[in-house]
């Protein structure tokens, strides 16, 4: 089995790699276990997610990616190890290519992070591509044309706004507000009102099963459990969905915010392309309830969620390997 190229979704809550011809073959949480004592590797992905909130002092559960980019160095280049070699095979006799989705906003610094990163984990060339173009040709945008497109990428760190024409971005706007941040907006209201504390994965939970962007008139409930902050002992008490709405509207606003300014920045050609053509919206934030409507309804322009929102950026990285010459000119720099 000789895999000669991957595409990598190295996102702040999943970790997605595809190869062309087989798809996505990976997708577990970019989380890594540490030893405190000697500062090693224990484990990677889903095995070290279920150590999150759970590890004892001698083991530390870190995610290394924070708003799209590398905050760990060192823990970062194991993790992209550890999947390259789960990929291609850690005994192999070709290093292969890797194509990494970088947001929008990264500096060169941090781009070469990833870039060296990517190298020393195994590749033999490393390619950074920003996220929106990944996750326009994953979303099955022809960005090649000479017509506008927007993408909405709504990840765990970061969302990505941008413009596409004719294979590069014309007006982009980067907010650093994802799942990760919106989690912790729902734990911060449920502690607050109802004097409970809840770990991520709890309301990571509730994000997923009542969560909704715009009030219901049927509200859903559902039990959570956490510990009372009054009494410290276990408690479990009912929340509705128009309590997450209400929880989660100032993320939400600040992605309308970044989405008004890309509009606000786009060419009148390109925003006529827009208004005939609509907005996709990709990313684990697409699967929220009622998203598109929000933000049909905050700019007066259609909105639609892709097809597999959440592998929109990693199938694009994959696409864009195979044709590597098609789209050479969207992909920045190769080192």
């Amino acid at each position: 089995m000789f895999i000669k190229k991957i595409g990598i979704d190295l996102g702040t809550a999943n970790t997605l790699v595809y190869v062309p011809g087989k798809g996505i073959i990976i997708n577990e949480p970019t989380v890594v276990a540490v030893s405190i004592s000697d500062n090693k590797i224990l484990a990677v992905g889903n095995e070290a997610r279920e150590m999150l909130g759970r590890t004892p002092d001698a083991i530390m559960a870190l995610r290394p990616m924070k708003d799209g980019v590398i905050a760990d160095y060192r823990v970062t280049e194991a993790m992209l190890r550890y999947f390259i070699n789960k990929t291609a095979g850690s005994l192999r006799f070709f290093r292969p290519e890797v194509m990494v989705a970088v947001p929008a906003g990264i500096t060169s610094t941090e781009k070469r992070a990833v870039v060296d990163a990517t190298l020393n984990a195994g590749a033999k060339a490393a390619y950074v591509v920003k996220e929106p173009v990944l996750a326009a040709i994953g979303a099955g945008i022809p960005i090649n044309e000479p017509a506008g497109h927007m993408i909405i990428d709504i990840g765990g760190g970061t969302s990505e706004v941008a413009v596409i024409s004719l294979g590069g971005i014309v007006a982009c706007a980067s907010a650093r507000v994802g799942g990760n941040k919106i989690d912790q907006s729902i734990a911060e209201y449920i502690r607050k009102k109802h004097n409970l504390a809840i770990g991520e994965r709890m309301a990571e939970e509730i994000k997923f099963t009542i969560g909704s962007a715009l009030p219901q008139k049927d509200e859903q409930k559902m039990d959570v459990r956490g510990r009372d902050l009054i009494a410290g002992l276990p408690k479990t008490i009912e929340i509705k969905s128009n309590e997450v709405t209400e929880a989660i509207s100032e993320n939400l606003r600040e992605v309308i915010v970044a989405i008004k300014s890309v509009l606000q920045n786009t060419p009148p050609e390109l925003s006529a392309d827009i208004i005939d053509r609509g907005m996709i919206i990709s990313g684990g934030g697409a699967l929220l309830r009622n998203m598109p409507e929000l933000i049909e309804k905050a700019t007066g322009v259609a909105c639609y969620a892709a097809e597999n929102p959440l592998f929109c950026v990693a199938k694009g990285a994959g696409i864009a390997l195979e044709h590597l010459e098609i789209y050479k000119r969207s992909v920045m720099s190769k080192k």
